[in-house]
This record gives structure tokens, sequence and C-alpha cells, in this order.
């Protein structure tokens, strides 16, 4: 007999737990309906070739790949021998695997308003509450399944977008109880950096090294961009790029000093426009060494972290302006951000933020004392939940004791007593078991008095 576990980086949810991830999904949802996004749902698996190459190579190597179903269609040995030598060379092959897990929400997006693109109208606000899948070394805040809520405006370049998705930040971190810092850069900035270092064609491997900065640390990333045949001067104006401090207005002088550059003066006044909007908040961030590894964003990019708590980011994104041409369906520009609802709740565990009255249980239990006195609490029990009382009748006759210590330890704060002698004379009796107050009441009543 095998013993029973759970694929590493996988958890169970308790009731408990659920009911407070709740809380989280529920607060998300209704701030984003409150700016006008609607919800989709994409499958939790798609076609491979939809998922490689969108996250760079770091971003594909988490994918998790699907078998295909029993490898039917391989039909000799020596096409499955060589299929699967592909596969652990890190290669792909269709013969193996031709479908995988959705590492994000956002390609699914992009894949889904490239095919109803017609049918779209836009600039269309979306939003998405749904579990990915990472193939990722699992840690404190970090797991191979979660949840990500999504929210995109397609359809429009306006930086109105990107200064509402801010808000949104704050408004739900804010419900939620949670001190935060938004983080913003801009990829154009990124992009002018690698410009001064000698051609835009080291974007991508500048992103990359500065990406792993919280990690590895400065002397690691030098020794990465030595590496990728960075020289001397160019590792130097990087690394003093990424000792830029002060507050935000400090740190854009610091830059077009450091740096001058057309495109990323254009990114600094992307930024500006939306730090104009936002001047009452003080949680707005400029971070230069924010880059925001994935290949698909080429405009402002967000990361959000929780003040007072060592937890990484929990939430992130950014502009995509050409996203859905991956797909054949080119000029649909898109911005949005996610949170990261696992370490959300992670967060407001550690720092005790979850309201006590977070439960949405049982509240009232009926005390089972036989056939005839269970079929009345049951036709009782009906009617008060026809009112919208969450209410249970004890699974089965038992002494006092049993049912009493079942009621609290589901925390319901009431109990109804029906025996032989309340349906002879039609009234019940009510406990509140905080308080200890006992009462009696006609049956005709009880739906009056149950609720509190």
């Amino acid at each position: 007999m095998s013993k029973p576990g759970l694929p590493q980086g996988t958890r169970d949810f308790p009731p408990e737990t659920v009911y407070r991830r709740n809380f989280i999904f529920d607060t998300v949802r209704s701030v984003f309906e409150l700016y006008g996004y609607e919800p989709i749902e994409t499958p939790a698996m798609e076609n491979l070739e939809t998922l490689l190459g969108k996250y760079g190579d770091e971003g594909d190597k988490l994918i998790f790949k699907i078998l295909n179903n029993g490898l039917d269609h391989v039909s000799k040995k020596e096409t499955a021998r060589a299929a699967f030598e592909n596969i652990l060379s890190g290669k792909n092959d269709k013969e193996i695997t031709e479908r995988a897990l959705r590492y994000d929400l956002t390609i699914p997006f992009a894949r889904y308003v490239a095919m109803h693109h017609h049918e779209i109208n836009f600039p269309f606000r979306r939003y998405q509450l749904q579990p990915v899948w990472r193939a990722d070394r699992p840690q404190k805040g970090r797991y191979r399944e979660f949840y990500q809520c999504d929210a995109d405006v397609v359809g429009s370049r306006s930086l109105l977008n990107e200064v509402e998705l801010t808000q949104i930040y704050l408004t739900v971190f804010e419900k939620l109880g949670i001190d935060v810092e938004v983080h913003i850069n801009h990829r154009k900035i990124l992009a002018g950096l690698a410009e001064v270092c000698g051609g835009a064609e080291l974007t991508t491997m500048i992103t990359t090294a500065i990406d792993k900065l919280d990690k590895i640390g400065m002397e690691k990333v030098k020794e990465e961009l030595s590496r990728k045949n960075l020289g001397t001067s160019q590792i130097d104006i990087i690394e003093r790029y990424l000792h830029i401090d002060g507050n935000n207005r400090e740190k854009t002088a610091q830059l077009s000093a450091l740096v001058p550059n057309n495109l990323i003066q254009s990114g600094i006044d992307e930024l500006q426009y939306i730090l104009n909007f936002l001047t009452a908040s003080n949680k707005i961030v400029l971070d230069f060494s924010l880059a925001r590894g994935l290949n698909y964003y080429t405009g402002v990019i967000f990361e959000v972290r929780a003040r007072g708590v060592n937890i990484g980011s929990i939430g992130g994104g950014g502009r995509y302006d050409d996203l859905t041409g991956l797909f054949g369906v080119p000029g649909i520009p898109g911005v949005g951000i996610s949170f990261g609802v696992d370490r959300i709740y992670d967060v407001m565990d550690e720092l005790n933020l979850f309201p006590p009255a977070i439960r949405h249980s049982t509240q009232v239990l009926f005390f089972n004392l036989g056939e005839e006195a269970a079929a009345k609490s049951f036709e009782l029990m009906q009617g008060l939940r026809q009112k919208g009382i969450r209410c249970e009748l004890y699974h089965e006759k038992a002494k006092f004791d049993k049912q009493f210590k079942y009621a609290e330890k589901k925390n319901i704060p009431r109990i109804v007593i029906i025996g032989p002698d309340e349906l002879e004379t039609g009234i019940a009796k009510i406990k509140d078991l905080q308080s200890g107050v006992q009462e009696e009441i006609s049956f005709e009543e009880l739906g009056r008095v149950v609720p509190y």
C-alpha cells in the first residue's frame, strides 16, 4: 500500500484556508469589476507551441510539458528513442509532447484575443482568476501550482490604463490591509541602456542578468555580464545604473546624467506621466533595477512588494504592444497586471491581517434526538435555509456531549434542541454557545429569532 503524499510544490487547503483565500479572491474581483473589467477563463493546458518562446530561455525551462496520451502515435521503437533523446537534450519533440500546463495567464489571454478579435469590443478589459503551473524549485512563497489574478486592457495605447492599473494595485492592497510599494520601470530605459552599452541586440541579455540581481547579488550579475563578453566599461555603466538611489525625482536626474539617450528619456517621460496622476501616493517607487525577465514586455513594467515582510514580489505586470502578433494578429497593444494570491496569503498570514469573522460556515446546528424529532428538525431547518440561514442537522442520534463537542469544534454559534417534549409543546430550545444563554422559542418564531 502506497503512502499518501503530494507532488512537491503543491498543497491541500483545509476549510479555514479556503475561506481566507476566497476573501482575497473576492476583494480582488470586486476591485476589478469596480474598474470595468470582465471575467474570462481559458483551459488549464495549451498547445506547447502557444507557450514556447514567449517567456525567454529561463521561462521556457519552467514549462510543465504533458506527455501525449499513451504515446500511441509513436509507432516505432526507433522513432520513440530518437524523440526521447531530443527531450533529454532539452529540445522539444511532437512525438512525445504537444501540450503543456499554462505558465501564466497572459499568453493564453493573447491567444484568446487572437482567436476572438473579430467578436471583441475594443478596448477590452478582462480579468482572470485561475491556477498556473511552473516547474520551479519549491521554497517559501514559491510553488509549482499557484493562482494568479490578472487584469489586462487590450486595444489601447493610452497611458491612462497604466495609471488605473497602478491605482487598482493600491486599492486592492489597501482593502487587504497590506502596506505595499509599487515599483515601476520602463523597458525603453533598459533598451536605451543596452544601446549605450553597444547595441539593441544586447537588451535581452542585459535584462535577463539584471532580473537576477535580487537573487544572486551585484558581483554575480557582473560575472554573468562578463561571461557574455561585455567589457569593463560596459559593465561599469550597468553597475552605476543599478546603484542609482534616492527619491523618484533624484533617481530621474541621476539616470538622465548617467546615460543621456533618447530612448531612455522617452521611458522617463512615460513614467513621469503616471507619477503625475498619483502624486498623493508615497507608495510608487521608480526602480531602475526592475527588469521583469519575460520577453514580451515593451513599455512600463510593475512589481509590488509588501513592506515589513521578506517574501518577494506579490504582484507584477507591464505593457506588451504586440503580443497577439505572435499568433498572426498584429497591432493589438495591451497592458496588464497580476496578483500572486499565494504569496499575498502568506503575507497576510504572517502579519495577522485576516479579519476574525471570515468564516461562512454553519450558523445553527440542530441536535439529533431521534427519528421523529429529526424529521421535524429537518423540516424547520429547510425553512431556515430558505431564509439564507446556514444550518445542519447532526448526522445521527447521539449523546448531548458528543453533539456539543461537534458544534464547538466547528465554531457553530447556536444550537437548536428538539426532542419529544419539544415536539409535544411546539417550542424549541435555542442556546447561544458563546454567551451560554438559552431561550425557548415556538417553531413558528424560529426563523425570526435565530438570525443574528
